[in-house]
């Protein structure tokens, strides 16, 4: 399965993870979050960075996770309603740290909470399999300056 991500050009030469707290972990939790197209990649990031922030130079990455990975799945059914709303936040990033810690498998499948139809995969590097999971390639992405304007 190919999966994008999209990142400072800096840091778009290796599969590595922060450790900053976001929708699916807690801080020093690592997680790298993918997303299954290169356009939901892009949403993700315009939602998560200013106009300003967008300006930067950014490299999308092609990921390869092997078929036969293990992939659990939270659905939006098992969810509250409200899921995607900051005040949950807490209750999702308990899911996603819970997940890496058990380490019962390398990909976590995720509704986007921008199109919750569509889904998100965030790799666990601390899983054994982890060593499968290939950089395909990385190149220059900008952001449509229609984005940037808004």
């Amino acid at each position: 399965m190919e999966v994008f991500r999209i990142t400072l050009a800096r840091y778009a030469g290796e599969l590595k993870a922060s450790g900053r707290a976001a929708r699916w972990n807690s801080n020093d939790v690592h997680l790298i979050y993918t997303s299954s197209s290169q356009s939901l990649v892009c949403l993700e990031n315009v939602v998560h960075r200013n106009s300003l922030g967008l300006n930067a130079l950014f490299k999308v990455m092609s990921i390869e996770i092997p078929d036969d990975s293990g992939i659990e799945t939270i659905s939006s059914k098992h969810l509250p309603k409200d899921w995607s709303s900051f005040e949950n936040m807490g209750h999702t990033q308990r899911l996603g740290d819970e997940w890496v810690q058990s380490n019962r498998s390398l990909v976590l499948k995720v509704p986007s909470s921008i199109i919750p139809s569509e889904f998100n995969f965030l790799i666990n590097p601390l899983h054994t399999d982890f060593k499968h999971v290939k950089l395909l390639g990385a190149e220059l992405f900008v952001f449509d300056k229609r984005i940037k304007d808004k």
